[in-house]
């Protein structure tokens, strides 16, 4: 009979998000509870533990450290192995050990906890009112990194000395401090500025106290944050806004807004228990919430729309400054549109100085720049619009073991992806690829992941079109690196992404509804139906071609587009002076555009569901012109819900077999246009055309079902973060037997191409 009391060593091993959560201090308490004599050690692989001593209380210890963990760990693999006790005398936190090659993941920032905003609001605390209050709970994470392991001499606090305060909360196992990287107080650690616009400091006794004065003036004030800089004013002043707006080249897309905390986003919004738990929650997304109509805050934040993006203070200096405003705050990201959040004080000044009245600086360098993350809740579950602050670079679980491969991403809504082994690195979202202010933060932040994830691509994966500029910059670096490429079509990576996102390798009838990608035939697609897994994909249906005339003035004019398909499908008979539209036309430019048609000048052909989305609404009287992506499609996806009763639809004709269907328009075309010359409101226009864009797809999914015997519905593409769309897609295809594959950690949009791009170069042959 065994041994009972027999002394045992237990050696383990921990891999996942185990550093900087406060690990190394939950198992120093979990050996003293169980008596255990040993060591826990970091590593750039893992978290090492060593203990001994009774195999009934090793045994606890260890199911304990899968169940009790830190709130903030992910454990992704627990191994274990037995062995002969080798005298241990006590349980010690050994320093941390850098292992050559290997790496370990890296905790996003987290918003504040509730123990450290009790310390930053209780009086008499050391730390009340200090903006850098954090534990290994909370706070900075990646932003600060520079390599792995986690250390403080590898972080942008290493040039802060701690106090012997702070020092003995580092050095003391059971402190929720213990070695928590960024801890600091008042007396060693970072430090507020506050400046005019050309970086002149404001006199001032408090910064918090001043900074809430300008915004209550109706001042825009620039705030360093977590990962960069926000720009900040008061939500309910029409003037501040407008603003705003006008300087940072926004005339009319959504900002975001922070609010104090739940109870004051319900004043606003219609808040569900699943909204309220994700706004809360150590990530702090920014989430599109439905808004009051009793809302004090002023639609100029988000012209037309029914939704607002929402999030909750997720850093001490944001909880001081709405605490001390009182006010609801836009809270939009430190850049001119379309280029790369500012993240240092002197950028910020350069870059910012004629947007910002006053910026709030601080010390504590930021190391990698990202923007809020963006989420919607849509049947009870959140799903990522945006990708970013307190989600990156947490990867992405892969089914299957992947080689080191990068992928390179979209030309809109950017981000890329590494892989290794079993993980995907996504990045956090760098934006679209217009200048080359965005050109060098993806560059410098590819090279980060490289480094702290120790990959070396053996493998490149870009976007087919010739024009991408990360595409470009892939063929540059496989060249240079001689590295194998892998082109991959725009769409096929869509649904290579819901796979993945889903844990699922196909084949599947994938749906993919976008605005634009680079078709393998070179016409322009983005109303596609395809047979595809990660090994390849069939054209199983589509949109028919039609013509975009001026090529990319017909995406920011969809008056263009509307124009274009009603000559193409219907003729000139069919432009009745009466069409509302039509009268905002110069006729200079409606002549350029029927001469364009007919000779086929400068119009590519498109299979665009996001362009039919803009032609409908241009042709409604919704929206003619944009000043950002989307917005005709989101302009009509907001006026259809004031018809939600209309059960209404157009017809529309399919042609071709079970192998490969067209979705013919002419039908639809000329039933809109009916509808509004008989004086039919923009609303009922738009649920009609919903109802039909759902119709059709389960129509033609239907089909492909017919001919392939496939029973499972991959959902992608920027069109799918339409949530009236979506949910009537999915509740089709429900109905009709279909299992529906959504996208939830990744977004639906080019925000998710480089997950599939790795997928797909992972299984290329």
């Amino acid at each position: 009979m065994a041994d009972s009391n027999k002394i045992e060593l237990a050696r383990i091993s921990a891999k996942g998000v185990v550093q900087g959560v406060g690990f190394r201090p939950f198992i120093y308490g979990l050996a003293k509870k169980y008596r255990l004599n040993g060591w826990v050690c970091n590593t750039s692989e893992d978290v090492k533990i060593e203990v001994e001593g009774e195999r009934e209380s090793l045994d606890s210890f260890i199911s304990a450290i899968k169940s009790e963990a830190p709130p903030l760990a992910r454990i992704e693999n627990l191994t274990v192995s037995f062995g002969s006790s080798v005298g241990h005398g006590n349980f010690e936190i050994r320093e941390s050990e850098a292992l050559p090659g290997k790496y370990q993941l890296v905790s996003p920032d987290i918003a504040t906890c509730n123990l450290c905003l009790n310390d930053v609001f209780t009086a008499g605390n050391r730390r009340r009112h200090y903006p850098f209050t954090n534990c290994t709970n909370c706070g900075p994470r990646f932003t600060i990194i520079k390599d792995i392991p986690y250390d403080r001499p590898l972080t942008t606090m290493s040039s802060f000395k701690m106090c012997p305060d702070c020092q003995r909360e580092y050095d003391d196992p059971l402190d929720r401090r213990f070695h928590a990287q960024p801890n600091a107080c008042p007396v060693c650690g970072p430090q507020l500025e506050l400046t005019d616009k050309m970086g002149k400091p404001v006199d001032c006794r408090d910064v918090i106290n001043k900074t809430a004065e300008f915004l209550r003036e109706g001042r825009i004030v620039a705030i360093k944050g977590l990962g960069g800089f926000l720009l900040a004013c008061n939500a309910e002043n029409v003037e501040a806004v407008t603003l705003l707006r006008r300087p940072k080249r926004r005339p009319s897309k959504p900002f975001a807004v922070m609010l104090r905390d739940i109870e004051e986003a319900r004043k606003h919004c219609v808040v569900s228990y699943t909204e309220e738990s994700l706004l809360a929650s150590p990530q702090a997304p920014i989430v599109l919430l439905e808004w009051n109509s009793s809302s004090s805050i002023c639609r100029e934040t988000g012209p037309g729309l029914k939704y607002l993006g929402v999030m909750l203070p997720y850093t001490p200096l944001h909880h001081l400054i709405l605490q001390k405003t009182n006010l609801p705050l836009v809270m939009t990201s430190g850049n001119i549109s379309e280029e790369p959040i500012a993240g240092q004080n002197g950028e910020a000044l350069r870059r910012l100085g004629d947007i910002a009245d006053y910026f709030v600086l601080h010390d504590r360098d930021i190391h990698s720049t990202y923007d809020d993350s963006v989420a919607i809740v849509f049947d009870g579950e959140p799903r990522l619009i945006r990708r970013s602050r307190g989600y990156a670079p947490f990867p992405i679980h892969l089914a299957f073991t992947a080689p080191q491969i990068l992928a390179c991403g979209a030309e809109e809504k950017n981000n890329f992806c590494l892989t290794r082994d079993n993980h995907a690195f996504v990045s956090q979202h760098i934006g679209d690829m217009e200048n080359i202010e965005t050109m060098d933060h993806y560059e410098r932040t590819v090279e980060l992941y490289k480094k702290l994830f120790r990959i070396r691509p053996e493998i490149i994966a870009y976007d087919m079109h010739p024009e991408y500029l990360p595409s470009k910059y892939a063929l540059e670096q496989a060249e240079k690196l001689a590295l194998k490429s892998v082109a991959v079509q725009h769409h096929h990576a869509h649904i290579a992404s819901c796979l993945a996102d889903n844990c699922k390798e196909g084949p599947v009838i994938g749906v993919a509804f976008d605005g634009t990608g680079y078709g393998n035939d070179g016409h322009i697609w983005g109303g596609e139906f395809l047979v595809a897994d990660y090994k390849g994909f069939r054209r199983a249906g589509q949109l028919e071609y039609l013509p975009l005339p001026g090529g990319s003035l017909a995406i920011t004019k969809p008056y263009r587009t509307a124009l274009g398909y009603i000559l193409a499908l219907l003729g000139e008979r069919a432009l009745d002076s009466r069409l509302g539209f039509l009268g905002k036309i110069d006729s200079v430019e409606r002549a350029l555009v029927l001469r364009q048609v007919e000779l086929n000048l400068n119009s590519p052909l498109t299979s665009s569901m996001g362009r039919l989305f803009d032609a409908v609404s241009a042709m409604a009287g919704v929206r003619s012109a944009i000043d950002y992506e989307a917005q005709a499609a989101i302009e009509m996806e907001m006026i259809a819900y004031d018809a939600a009763g209309e059960a209404g639809s157009y017809p529309f004709s399919l042609t071709g077999d079970n192998s490969y269907t067209i979705v013919l328009l002419h039908e639809l075309v000329a039933a809109v246009l009916d509808d509004l010359l008989k004086g039919c409101h923009a609303s009922t226009v738009g649920m009609r055309f919903h109802n039909t864009a759902a119709a059709m797809t389960r129509d033609v999914c239907v089909k492909i079902r017919e001919g392939s015997g496939l029973n499972s519905v991959a959902l992608s593409g920027g069109c799918f973060q339409n949530r009236l769309l979506l949910t009537k897609v999915t509740g089709l295809l429900s109905q009709s037997g279909f299992d529906v594959l959504n996208h939830k950690n990744v977004p639906s949009n080019d925000g998710g191409i480089s997950l599939g791009q790795a997928v797909i170069a992972a299984n290329a042959a």
